[in-house]
């Protein structure tokens, strides 16, 4: 359900991601970086795109990055670089965005739904790693953790289980790009704290322009530190060539053009900034929330796992169920609107004080219609539904003011006390 929002008292309207004043604070360079790419009319594969690539893969400690048009087709190129088959299983989180469980279904792969832990929303160290274990079958050839709502999973449990089992481990780092997971041990056998996205056999991410890194339009991208596998994802992108004309195995037309990457270059100088910006956001909004709420009787603030940081691309909240009964006299609309799920009335109460809000995901991956042919039918997976029906995400974004964050937690502070 979608709530109209009102305005909200104070000089700058909230929204749910505010884009404009990121742009604004590098207007100059992204003028000179675009109008640049006008000049060399070079909009296919120009120099910007390597450049962009090279820039990451240094960011991130990679060996090699590969640039395409959106983090849906970085998924399906991994998974199709990992040279799966047709009826392969993929073991893939039930609480998540369509696109990592679609991306395998494109392929004629099949997705295997697991749950999330209830409180990090991710694979981590509190999911029963021995459900999963259930999962695997002769057919199970892959494992795709999704880093969610900025947060890593447990990657060293991830890639335990993998080890186990022989599986390929492809990370899905679209919500968290810039975040850092520690592992026990790395390839030179030394303690290390990796990006997401470089732990596993191939890890991919979007460039959607509210992603931690975003650009202005279309984008994505896959990393790894195989060059044998850097090198088939990069001629699947192109057609399954890579020399022009000779196609040695089946690609796609995946491509990054070169103004997104332009535009990418200059603000990947300025990802730690706006994730230091988030974080900041969120630290506020949980002093606020938790100052109000300490023994989380109403909500739940986002829990940080202790192995990973956190871009907080999404600030989640967890709204539990208040339930109060209707006066003696009430009316029949009133008894209807107290019947209401409370995050719902919440939401409400939020647009009318001018605050947007979001749901991600109202309905988890095992529940949708589009995969009911592929073995989910009738599956239960207690967590990833109740999330789904309990999951708050407030407005966050690199330019929220704490002026904006103490109203949003005064309106729902204000909220839970009319509601008593």
């Amino acid at each position: 359900m979608n709530y109209a929002t009102e305005k909200s008292p104070l000089a700058n309207p909230i929204k749910m991601c505010e884009l404009y004043p990121q742009h604004k604070d590098i207007y100059a360079e992204l003028e000179r970086v675009i109008c640049g790419v006008i000049e060399s009319s070079s909009f296919i594969n120009g120099a910007a795109v390597r450049e962009f690539e090279e820039a990451l893969a240094r960011y991130l400690g990679v060996k090699y990055v590969i640039a395409c048009a959106n983090g849906t087709d970085a998924l399906q190129i991994a998974l199709m670089a990992l040279g799966l088959e047709r009826g392969d299983e993929v073991l893939v989180p039930a609480f998540t965005y369509v696109a990592t469980a679609e991306a395998a279904a494109l392929l004629g792969l099949v997705p295997v739904m697991y749950d999330v832990n209830l409180r990090s929303f991710n694979t981590d160290s509190h999911t029963s790693f021995e459900d999963i274990e259930a999962l695997v079958t002769e057919r199970t050839k892959a494992i795709v953790p999704v880093h969610l709502f900025g947060q890593c999973c447990d990657m060293e449990a991830v890639m335990a289980i993998a080890a186990k089992f022989g599986l390929k481990v492809v990370e899905d780092t679209a919500q968290a790009l810039g975040a850092k997971c520690k592992v026990s041990s790395n390839a030179a056998g030394a303690a290390a704290e990796l990006f997401a996205g470089t732990i596993g056999d191939i890890g991919t991410t979007s460039f959607f322009p509210t992603k931690n890194l975003g650009c202005m339009g279309d984008g994505g991208a896959l990393f790894t530190n195989n060059a044998e596998l850097a090198a088939k994802a990069r001629m699947i992108a192109n057609h399954g060539q890579s020399v022009k004309y000779h196609h040695s195995i089946i690609g796609c037309n995946s491509r990054l053009d070169t103004l997104q990457a332009a535009i990418l270059n200059v603000k990947l100088k300025q990802l730690d900034k706006y994730l230091a910006a988030r974080n900041n956001a969120a630290s506020h909004y949980s002093q606020l929330l938790r100052a109000f709420d300490p023994l989380e009787k109403y909500i739940c603030t986002p829990a940080e796992s202790d192995f990973s940081t956190h871009t907080y691309h999404q600030y989640t909240l967890i709204i539990k169920d208040f339930h109060r009964a209707a006066p003696a006299d009430a009316k029949a609309n009133e008894c209807a609107e107290r019947e209401k799920n409370t995050r719902e009335q919440l939401r409400e109460h939020l647009a009318k004080k001018g605050v947007p809000t979001m749901v991600y995901y109202p309905l988890p991956l095992h529940k949708q219609q589009a995969f009911s042919n592929f073995g989910a039918e009738g599956l239960v997976l207690a967590n990833s539904e109740y999330l789904a029906e309990h999951v708050l995400s407030l407005p966050m974004h690199t330019a929220l003011t704490r002026e904006q964050i103490c109203y949003i937690a005064e309106a729902i502070k204000e909220f839970y006390c009319v509601s008593q």
